[in-house]
């Protein structure tokens, strides 16, 4: 297979972990007989600093061209000004847009090995897996904003048809997984989750019946997510409450750099990319853990490539090193952390020498 990937290493952080996620891919690329090219272009605060946009058009120009799109992070202090009219955090949320991608995807699947690094207990953990599918490009976040001196208003809006279109992604992933789907909504309060739920459960009810369809209230969810992980299979839910839960979720695998995630519309091309942010104050240390990177990077294996086996073998890389106890600093006991290079290596270590496609094919 040949494909184009653009890297967009963003802020922080960022350079970092995607450099990482490169080195796997052509790692696997060698191993397996696929040509992999990357180009690099600017997205975020190194865009703003470089061309006055968060989302410059090339960029957007060479990501719609491309077979996927790997970022690393976006933001930091040197553009945190709320008020500033360009903000690295609108460059995401353009580029989300612009390629319709429309789920995001993330899985959580805590590791035995970094039980110790969770605050929560590791009873509750043993067996966790699931996946949050979170509706990207509706809700409050893309609506109408006003501001005046005493007051100011954020329009939440969904229609029938973009939420149609993320709960039938979310019901063919339950069916590929355990069959259990959990919508989340705020329905005894808010319009817009009244829909919600009379359309996911139409969904289901209609196309789906094979799914075993369960609501929960946000509130709740929120509580039941920590205090009993284990009951859910496919969680989803709209824009903010996505956002918020999925960073809840991540305390069960213990840390942010451990969880991947894909933004997926209906067609190939996908943007994958750790959910931890841009780390500033590790930024350039070389400690940084680069985990979610290489994840996400067999996430874009699997979903825009088509490349299942070669994505199994990149998770089964990462466990087998996770196994081992070769932990970043903020997975591992004071004076005993890897380096970020150190842990790029050791995945690709694992990957050339325990992991052999052609045994997990038809």
């Amino acid at each position: 297979m040949h494909a184009d990937i653009v890297v967009l290493p963003g802020d922080g952080i960022g350079p970092e972990v995607t450099a990482a996620a490169v080195q796997v891919l052509l790692a696997v690329g060698k191993r397996y007989g696929h040509g992999f090219r990357f180009s690099e272009h600017l997205i975020g605060g190194a865009a703003i600093d470089a061309t006055g946009e968060a989302l410059p058009a090339a960029t957007l120009e060479a990501a719609r061209r491309a077979d996927a799109v790997l970022l690393g992070a976006v933001g930091g202090p040197k553009w945190s000004d709320p008020r500033a009219p360009v903000r690295p955090e609108q460059g995401l949320l353009a580029i989300r847009a612009a390629l319709g991608l429309f789920a995001n995807l993330r899985p959580v699947a805590p590791h035995p090995a970094a039980f110790g690094a969770s605050p929560i207990k590791p009873h509750l953990l043993n067996g966790v897996d699931l996946v949050v599918v979170r509706e990207l490009t509706g809700g409050v976040y893309f609506g109408r904003r006003e501001r005046s001196d005493d007051r100011a208003s954020d329009l939440c809006e969904y229609s029938v048809g973009e939420i149609e279109r993320v709960v039938r992604r979310a019901c063919e992933l339950a069916r590929a997984r355990r069959g259990r789907l959990t919508s989340v909504d705020k329905a005894n309060v808010l319009e817009t989750s009244r829909l919600w739920r009379e359309v996911a459960a139409r969904v289901v009810r209609d196309e789906y019946p094979d799914v075993e369809l369960e609501h929960q209230l946000v509130d709740s969810m929120a509580m039941h997510l920590l205090a009993k992980p284990r009951e859910y299979d496919v969680i989803v839910t709209e824009n903010m409450f996505g956002d918020i839960l999925t960073d809840e979720a991540s305390m069960l695998a213990g840390s942010l750099g451990l969880l991947p995630s894909a933004s997926l519309g209906e067609g190939r091309v996908g943007l994958y990319e750790p959910i931890h942010g841009s780390a500033p104050d590790i930024a350039g240390r070389g400690i940084a853990n680069p985990y979610a990177a290489i994840l996400s990077a067999a996430l874009l294996l699997r979903h825009s490539l088509g490349l299942d086996a070669e994505a199994a073998c990149v998770e089964a890389a990462v466990a087998g090193v996770l196994e081992a106890g070769v932990f970043t600093a903020d997975l591992a006991a004071e004076g005993q952390a890897v380096s970020t290079r150190e842990a790029t290596l050791a995945v690709i270590d694992r990957l050339q020498h325990d992991c052999v496609v052609v045994e997990l094919r038809d």
